[in-house]
Parts: C-alpha cells; sequence; structure tokens
C-alpha cells in the first residue's frame, strides 16, 4: 500500500540521517539560520506516526517563525533522545507536550511529560555519560543532548522542575537569530 511505501522511505531517509549524524559527532557542525518551529514540527512529526496510541505528542505549534542558528540533524537528535527519554518514563498510557516562548533574544523550548518524574538527586547527574535509570540502554542520550545544545548550539539544557509520580519539565534554551 502507497501508505507504507511513503512510510518506509521515511525510514530510509532517516538511516541516512543517523548515519550523517555520527559523521558529525566530534567536529565542529554548520548552524545555519533555520525556522525552530519548523524543525521541532518535523521531529514531533515523525515520532508520532510511530508512537503507541497510548501516548500523546503534542507541539504547541507556534503561529510566527522562530529562527536559531541550528544543525538540523543535530539538534533534531537532541529532540529524539529527549522525547524518547520522556515517553520511556509513562508508565502506560500519558502524554509529552513541547512548548515554545521567545523571550528578547532568547528561545526556550519545553518538553514536559507527565511521567514517574526524576529524583532530585539525579536531576543534576542525568546529564552525564553512563547515567541512567533504564533497565536497558547506555545513558547516553542525554549526555549527547547537552553536548549538542550547549557546545554546539551555545545554548543550555537543564531540568527546570521533576516532580516524582507527576512529571517532568526540560528546558532547551537558545539565543534566537534576527
Amino acid at each position: 500500500e502507497k501508505k507504507y511505501l511513503i512510510e518506509i522511505e521515511k525510514d530510509l531517509d532517516r538511516l541516512n540521517i543517523i548515519s550523517e549524524r555520527f559523521n558529525k559527532i566530534g567536529s565542529r557542525p554548520n548552524l545555519k539560520k533555520e525556522n525552530v518551529c519548523k524543525e521541532i514540527t518535523k521531529t514531533v512529526d515523525y515520532l508520532k506516526a510511530r508512537l503507541s496510541k497510548k501516548i500523546i505528542l503534542e507541539f504547541e505549534n507556534c503561529q510566527e517563525e522562530i529562527y536559531v542558528k541550528l544543525n538540523s540533524q543535530l539538534f533534531s537528535w537532541c529532540l529524539e533522545n529527549i522525547i524518547k527519554n520522556s515517553i520511556d518514563s509513562i508508565r502506560e498510557k500519558g502524554k509529552v507536550f513541547i512548548k515554545l516562548e521567545k523571550i528578547n533574544n532568547s528561545v526556550k523550548i519545553y518538553i514536559i511529560d507527565d511521567g514517574i518524574g526524576i529524583k532530585k538527586n539525579l536531576q543534576k547527574k542525568i546529564f552525564k555519560p553512563g547515567v541512567t535509570t533504564k533497565k536497558r540502554g547506555w545513558g547516553l542520550g542525554l549526555s549527547l543532548a547537552k553536548r549538542i545544545i550547549e557546545e554546539y548550539h551555545s545554548g543550555e539544557i537543564k531540568v527546570e522542575e521533576s516532580i516524582i509520580g507527576q512529571g517532568t519539565k526540560l528546558l532547551i534554551k537558545l539565543n534566537a537569530d534576527k
């Protein structure tokens, strides 16, 4: 069926992107002026098509174009890692919500889930390589996200708030580009 072929083509494109991402790790990526709303929408749409129906993934899409200097492949990888962690923190059924704000020269991206939350003593450690609360995984996703945001994009990433049993709000802060 045509709809399955379209999804398979998207997956093949994604495999190419993944191999290019690994090529970029360790070298200074090129940053281009990109509409961050569009980049987030592309990542969210890709993940939505592959999620369980029990998980709701929403992006409060912005009405205006908001530009930042990005390497879209690495930024998307970062966002995917964070969203997948949010999804993993949801026990059975829940929601991941992405919200964007532009305040003066800053762009704030909030990734909010209603998962199990992160213990206070782990909130600063989760961005270190090898730190994980999952039964499987290497604990590299958030450390890569931190490197991509802070070293490559001169931004900031942190746990804004987390309440055990209620969820987590993560913040990515980038510099707006005029």
